[in-house]
């Protein structure tokens, strides 16, 4: 279960970041409420999922898949361009997230 939350987790990251480019474009204080509410809920899912997942490994995982996530996230929803170098490197990440994931004791 710990796996899912923090998958979960990850999602509410990649959503939490491209809020805050949202919240910055609109300028209203509701909207900068938005990205808030996310971060307190993207902690508490991180924290739970640690509970049962090391530290390092939970962590890991979740900025690993999150900036990726964030970056493909931004390519569809603002037009971010991305060149092949960056994609390159955004596999490693993903090779280095499955190996740690496959290699966790938890």
């Amino acid at each position: 279960m710990a796996w899912v939350i923090l998958g979960i987790a990850v999602f509410t990251e990649i959503i939490w970041a491209l809020s805050l480019k949202w919240a910055a474009t609109i300028g209203s204080w509701q909207a900068s409420a938005v990205p808030i509410g996310l971060s307190f809920l993207n902690m508490g899912l991180l924290a739970l999922a640690m509970r049962d997942l090391p530290a390092g490994t939970a962590y890991a995982i979740w900025t690993g898949l999150g900036a990726v996530g964030v970056i493909i996230g931004g390519m569809i929803l603002y037009g971010d361009r991305v060149n092949m170098a960056q994609i390159g490197f955004m596999a490693m990440i993903v090779i280095g997230v499955v190996g740690t994931k496959l290699s966790a004791q938890a």
